[in-house]
């Protein structure tokens, strides 16, 4: 059949609308102050899945500068690829504002629950070799994180679990003295900074970004793309003229219609979703 982003969400106004079908906790850890803490995933499946046949996965991590920010956020994008066939999630992870923690926090629960999802993938539903990771802004860089840096995984923890494509809405990627919060990043921060860690494992990626975004240049993200080309794999870079920082939210509509259109078509060209 064909599935239309547009006729999809045309009845649905609010964010809060689209409800996760199970929440469950992927790690159990600690603020900065040693109070307890649990880390949730929320989890969004296709319906009518048969049991048994398990189908490609993918998780997001919501945009705020590793301050702040609520897995809210992707719940449309969650809900849209459940609809095509996935199992979508959207994970909670610690930030500096609501937990006191720093942005290798961040990346630390990031790979957590990429290898929480593919340990439980079976359970989930998800075949093991297809998991993916999304996300926006600070979030596009604990995505990118989980399949580029290594170092950041909590020390008793099993993994790190690599996802098989990345989904990157205006993410952070450069964290030397010229990109973004390199005074607030881990020392040596080439080691937490994306862009100079693309390697032969980089998987395929696409990314949007708004030409007027006042965070991230299109050169930085022009040159992502390009290291990850020349490993040899799919690589896509989607400018948008006039759009500044967070243009592709639910907020706004027509652009979030048509970022989650592009993303539609990459994930069909890759084989994670069948053709429309």
């Amino acid at each position: 059949m064909t599935f239309c982003p547009s006729e999809f969400f045309a009845s649905t106004l609010e964010r809060s609308a689209f409800t996760p079908d199970r929440v469950e906790v992927y790690k159990s850890t600690t603020n900065a102050d040693g109070a307890p803490v649990d880390l949730r995933m929320h989890l969004f499946f296709p319906a009518g899945q048969v049991p048994g046949t398990p189908v490609p996965g993918i998780v997001f991590f919501f945009g705020g500068g590793w301050l702040r920010g609520t897995p809210e956020q992707f719940y449309p994008h969650c809900r849209y690829l459940a609809e095509r066939g996935m199992v979508a999630a959207s994970a909670e992870y610690r930030t500096e504002n609501e937990h006191g923690t720093p942005p290798e926090a961040c990346v630390a629960d990031g790979i957590t629950a990429l290898t929480w999802m593919h340990a439980q993938s079976k359970a989930l539903g998800i075949t093991s070799d297809q998991l993916l990771a999304g996300g926006g802004s600070a979030g596009g860089h604990v995505a990118a994180a989980t399949a580029l840096l290594s170092g950041f995984r909590e020390a008793e923890e099993e993994g790190p679990y690599h996802p098989k494509a990345l989904i990157l809405f205006n993410p952070v990627l450069d964290n030397s003295p010229a990109g973004y919060g390199h005074d607030r990043v881990p020392e040596p921060w080439e080691s937490f900074s994306p862009l100079h860690n693309v390697g032969s494992a980089a998987p395929p990626t696409i990314i949007f970004l708004g030409d007027q975004d006042a965070l991230i240049p299109v050169s930085t993200c022009e040159s992502f793309r390009d290291l990850i080309a020349e490993t040899g794999v799919l690589s896509r870079l989607h400018v948008y003229p006039g759009q500044t920082h967070g243009f592709f939210n639910w907020g706004s509509r027509p652009m979030f219609i048509e970022t989650v259109t592009a993303m539609d078509a990459f994930l069909t060209e890759l084989g994670y979703l069948p053709p429309q």
